[in-house]
């Protein structure tokens, strides 16, 4: 704490510990931005977004990732570790909060977006203090790197990437024999919902989830609550 308070506040700050006792978790947690803290500020500032790192329940981890991808959340706030093996396709942007350490680790976090044809832009916010890790990535990139002042970004979003979707999460599964073409009738023939408004679905052994235009979600909820799948009434809650 001492060294750290005569550190300029423009800084990065890593820490190194051969172990990771409770008084190092909270000093790690009072001077060092984690996903967490990263989403709640782009929650605050109104945007839709979720976090996921190694000290989430695997069935959160799963949640936050399946919204991403289902397009019900825009941003997606994650570290290289929880992020390893992650493939969502049509990923339209990467944005680096901190410049990664290792050339290679940059290209593989970079190389998410912009897949199969697909257009796609990559970020790095960086500060002064990366200049050395800034030269050596130019030095090892492929392509030419544009750098400008954020100061001078327009805000062309009034809407702060409003998700398309929303997702509903349903308290049946496969133990009872769900399959997605059941929800999908169900939402077409019973409900009235236009097939090109349901989204992807997903179906785990206890729950099932949908994603919903979000100008059709409210509707099918209604009938989701209201009506039955495969004869049976089903709980039903929108997952935000």
């Amino acid at each position: 704490k001492n060294i750290i308070s005569i550190c300029p506040k423009q800084r990065q700050t890593l820490l190194f510990s051969a172990t990771y006792p409770e008084e190092i978790k909270q000093l790690s947690k009072q001077f060092m931005k984690g996903p967490a803290e990263v989403t709640d500020q782009l929650i605050y500032e109104g945007f839709s977004a979720t976090a996921l790192n190694g000290d989430m329940e695997q069935v959160d981890r799963d949640l936050a990732v399946l919204r991403f991808a289902n397009q019900s959340c825009s941003i997606l706030v994650a570290t290289d570790v929880a992020a390893r093996g992650l493939d969502i396709k049509e990923l339209s942007a990467v944005i680096n909060f901190d410049l990664a350490f290792d050339h290679d680790v940059h290209i593989h976090r970079i190389g998410r977006t912009g897949r199969a044809g697909n257009k796609g832009i990559a970020l790095s916010l960086i500060t002064p203090a990366d200049a050395q890790r800034v030269c050596s990535i130019e030095d090892n990139h492929p392509h030419p790197i544009h750098w400008g002042n954020i100061n001078e970004l327009e805000n062309h979003h009034t809407t702060r990437l409003v998700p398309e979707m929303v997702t509903l999460c349903l308290a049946s599964g496969k133990k009872d024999k769900i399959r997605p073409g059941d929800i999908l009738g169900a939402l077409t023939k019973d409900a009235g919902l236009e097939g090109n408004t349901i989204g992807k679905i997903n179906i785990t052994a206890m729950y099932s989830y949908v994603a919903i235009h979000h100008s059709q979600a409210d509707k099918a909820y209604q009938y989701l609550q209201s009506g039955k799948l495969k004869g049976r009434k089903v709980s039903v809650r929108k997952i935000n």
